[in-house]
């Protein structure tokens, strides 16, 4: 049987960060250092079969811009599930989680998604952003075109027009 928890990263001993490290590491071929990064500092959904953890993903918060509007976004960082157990509700359960989270503390939800993954974000209501994204750099806002198509936005106390333009706060490595 599984069990998701969650807890903040400062909550988590360093087995289980570990743990989580290694399971992202073993399942994204293109994993480095930064990415793990990205998923710290914010609340994490863990799933254990057991005592061994075969999902995770986190919240962390951002502020993204669209519409002369700063909101405060819950971006979803790391969402895996060990190969043998995909398909197993699993990845559901731990964005149920997620979602929760992002619906009681944030104005929108927010991540990139990869093509394998894209389906599974919008069968969960997740809408596609169609505008062109940007980032606000130590330089100035630079657009990230690359990054197009990819994003993917939870609305919850905000109407936005998804064909216009979202911009996201500055980070080193993928900034979407």
């Amino acid at each position: 049987m599984v069990e998701v928890r969650t807890a903040h990263t400062a909550d988590l001993d360093a087995a289980t960060l570990r743990a989580a490290r290694t399971l992202l590491y073993q399942v994204f071929d293109d994993m480095t250092e930064q990415d793990w990064e990205h998923c710290l500092g914010g609340t994490h959904a863990l799933a254990w079969d057991d005592h061994q953890l075969v999902g995770h993903g986190s919240v962390v918060e951002r502020r993204l811009w669209c519409g002369g509007h700063a909101l405060r976004t819950g971006y979803v960082e790391g969402v895996v599930v060990r190969p043998d157990r995909q398909r197993q509700g699993i990845g559901g359960a731990l964005l149920e989680a997620l979602e929760q989270i992002v619906r009681a503390g944030y104005d929108l939800g927010a991540l990139g998604a990869s093509d394998m993954g894209a389906k599974f974000y919008q069968r969960r209501g997740w809408q596609l952003w169609q505008g062109p994204t940007y980032t606000v750099s130590p330089t100035g806002v630079r657009r990230t075109e690359d990054e197009d198509g990819c994003v993917h936005v939870l609305p919850v106390t905000v109407a936005l027009n998804p064909e216009g333009s979202l911009a996201c706060d500055w980070r080193d490595g993928d900034v979407w």
